[in-house]
């Protein structure tokens, strides 16, 4: 009996000993329950969503009556629940048409964002958007298009009404099984198409003039100014990093900033926002202090705290409310808002505060890299200067050293944090970053950001000249870094992508370091490890088919061999990135390609003219035949035909040796039957979706088609 008391107490006791930091597990208890709500196979019902919330209430009426020490367990399971709610009723609130089909013709639309497509070219996202012979209701709420060609005729501008002919598509699915969701993104960016033209886009109505599209422009004013005053480059560099404005970065600069771990400097992040409010802050309150008695007679430190607020709201303002500077803005303001509260401004209660408010906000942006780097990031720094600061490790060291030692460990720190989900979601790791970041990035704050101040100050006297070409100089400095340093041998290393549960292993490991008290802490390195060793075992398939059945990769002796030089371009890239290949297309495109057989299953891929005959042939001589084609006849005997019926159903494949048997991977069995990846989903009422769910032919739910992790054994025949 005490035995069993003994155990039944040791759950109180632990949480006992973690008084005082329970508080800082909340984001994470939302996180995980918007972890789990993403990793569902199947779209949860708007009536579990219900009985959810129906749990969640008695569980808070439970908590009145839950003795203090059993509280915090209750506590987390509910705050699991409120994060797995909070993601289902974002996931229907941002609910808008998707085109369900290609389109060709005419697209009027009004111009509310301007950027650069992966392939270098202007494109546009409209609102407001009519297509022809489609009724409003079912008409996508923003389309994205990209401008290639002669489009000369008109200067697109934020409020700017345009019509144009455009080739628009449903935004694409995964690359392969487990690639990033494109679908997802757009659902909850409410991006219904997207697409490409060759033809001028033409003006047809005079620009809108509400606020918010003036801010807009405004934006794209600066940015104009700011590369016109700062040539090249340079100009295009600050632009990016005062307005958000990139479209002036070419690829060759981005991919030095990415060489050289740099391209962290281009996002307007909690570094710019950082950086400004801080010298809005001090510079405010240096001024305040200045004039006689003031000091005595004022709160200067809430007074510059209040400016240096409103400059950070300025400032994402100008940014165009993007997400990455929404969350810098929220960390900034929940520091900025302790020290008008009299509290301590850098801590780790501030960070959980702040992330627990976007992911409550944007449920979706837990799995970007943006979200992930930038509280990896914040939560390591915190935690490492606060045991510095708590054992006096710099004191008594002189100004300079302590300084240049700051800026050390704040970018070796930040490195090590961010280094597994920039290695996880990009494949790549910048092995000379640290380097490059320590004669860096003292320069953003030393230099460019105060620089970029002061011209703001003197240009209404005409006078900012002289602060552009200070800060212009210091830009040149960081671009010169970076060219050189990823210009070294060596400079950056591939990955291949990890298994889907590697980062969660590593996160919630380095979590619980960071956050548990007692020596229990040193338990959060296992999972760490476990999630680096899964690493180290995940294989690549051996044969990859796209998701329109165009492209095949089949991995060789040299690395994956393409069929095609050319075409399905982004989808290419994704696979070479993600087996860790240095390749492009066409390098790619030349070695030689094996045979397409795995073990116990022939394979044949078909395409080109002829390719009817060609298909009844391959056929009669293989089990697995694939073509870029619909088969409209009977089917041929003898063989599982993937045609691009199939793939629709299916999207992209991944096949993998699995002993004697070949292992077969799709890629919307992996995402699961969803709102932003079903459209009969999508065509019900929120409230039907259940139903809709339940109407779905089996193919789509995966038991007709091939589903995840089918077997196709030795020999067999598909009919």
């Amino acid at each position: 009996m005490r035995l069993f008391t003994l155990i039944a107490q040791a759950p109180l006791d632990i949480v006992d000993a973690q008084r005082g930091r329970l508080f800082l597990w909340l984001p994470v208890c939302f996180g995980i329950g918007i972890g789990v709500f993403f990793a569902q196979p199947l779209e949860p019902s708007v009536a579990l969503l219900r009985m959810i919330l129906a749990g969640v209430i008695l569980g808070l009426l439970a908590l009145i009556k839950t003795p203090p020490r059993a509280a915090p367990v209750l506590i987390a399971v509910l705050t699991i629940a409120l994060g797995f709610l909070a993601t289902g009723l974002r996931t229907h609130m941002v609910s808008e048409p998707v085109l369900s089909f290609r389109y060709y013709g005419p697209v009027e639309g009004r111009v509310v964002h301007i950027d650069r497509s992966a392939s270098d070219a202007l494109r546009l996202t409209l609102d407001q958007v009519t297509l022809r012979n489609f009724a409003p209701d079912r008409t996508p709420h923003k389309v994205r298009i990209s401008l290639y060609g002669d489009q000369g005729f008109v200067t697109p501008e934020p409020g700017m009404r345009l019509a144009l002919t455009a080739h628009l598509s449903p935004p694409s699915g995964p690359s392969e099984p487990g690639a990033f969701e494109f679908q997802r993104m757009a659902w909850f960016d409410k991006l219904g198409a997207v697409g490409y033209t060759r033809v001028p886009s033409l003006r047809i109505a005079d620009t809108d003039r509400s606020l918010t599209l003036w801010v807009h422009r405004l934006r794209q004013t600066l940015s104009f100014a700011l590369q016109s005053q700062i040539p090249g480059q340079p100009g295009a560099f600050a632009a990016a990093i005062l307005t958000g404005d990139r479209s002036g970065i070419t690829l060759d600069t981005a991919e030095a900033l990415r060489g050289a771990n740099l391209s962290h400097l281009l996002a307007i992040s909690g570094l710019h926002m950082g950086l400004l409010t801080g010298s809005v802050f001090f510079a405010l309150r240096l001024c305040l202090a200045m004039v006689p008695g003031a000091a005595l007679a004022w709160p200067l430190k809430k007074i510059a705290a209040w400016g240096a607020l409103a400059a950070g709201l300025f400032y994402l303002a100008l940014s165009g409310f993007n997400v990455a500077t929404e969350r810098a803005f929220v960390m900034v303001s929940v520091m900025l808002v302790a020290v008008l509260l009299d509290r301590q401004a850098i801590s780790l209660r501030a960070v959980a505060i702040a992330a627990l408010i976007i992911l409550v906000l944007r449920p979706e942006v837990l799995p970007e890299p943006g979200f992930q780097m930038s509280f990896a990031a914040t939560t390591a720094l915190v935690a490492v200067f606060t045991i510095v600061r708590r054992l006096r490790l710099m004191s008594g060291w002189p100004n300079w050293l302590r300084g240049m030692a700051t800026v050390v460990l704040s970018s070796a720190v930040a490195g090590i944090a961010t280094a597994p989900v920039a290695a996880a979601h990009f494949n790549r790791i910048a092995d000379f970053g640290l380097l490059a970041n320590v004669i860096s990035v003292p320069m953003m704050g030393a230099v460019i950001m105060p620089a970029a101040i002061l011209a703001l100050l003197l240009t209404p006297f005409g006078l900012q000249g002289l602060a552009l070409a200070i800060m212009g100089g210091g830009i040149r400095w960081i671009l010169a870094v970076a060219h050189t340093v990823s210009g070294w041998d060596g400079a950056v290393s591939r990955l291949a992508a990890p298994p889907p549960e590697t980062l969660p292993l590593i996160a919630l490991g380095g979590i619980f370091v960071i956050l548990w008290r007692g020596r229990g802490q040193f338990l959060g390195v296992l999972p760490v490890m476990a999630g680096f060793v899964l690493w180290s075992m995940a294989d690549r398939p051996a044969l990859l088919i796209s998701e329109d059945g165009s492209l095949i990769g089949r991995m060789g002796a040299e690395g994956r061999v393409l069929n095609k030089p050319k075409g399905a371009g982004f989808v290419a890239s994704v696979w070479l990135e993600n087996d860790g290949d240095f390749a492009d297309q066409l390098t790619a495109a030349a070695r030689d390609m094996p045979v397409l057989d795995l073990p116990g299953l022939s394979i044949a891929h078909v395409s080109g003219r002829g390719w009817q005959d060609a298909t009844r042939r391959a056929c009669a001589s293989h089990d697995f035949v694939v073509i870029n084609q619909v088969w409209d006849g009977p089917m041929p005997e003898g063989c599982l035909l993937v045609d691009v019926g199939f793939l629709r159903q299916s999207g992209a494949l991944a096949l993998s040796p699995l002993g004697d048997a070949v292992e077969m991977r799709t890629a919307y069995a992996t995402s699961g039957v969803r709102l932003w990846n079903t459209p009969a989903l999508r065509g019900a009422h929120p409230r039907e979706a259940r139903s809709a769910r339940d109407a779905l032919p089996p193919m789509v739910l995966g038991t007709r088609f091939v589903p995840d992790a089918v077997r196709l054994a030795r020999g067999n025949k598909h009919d």
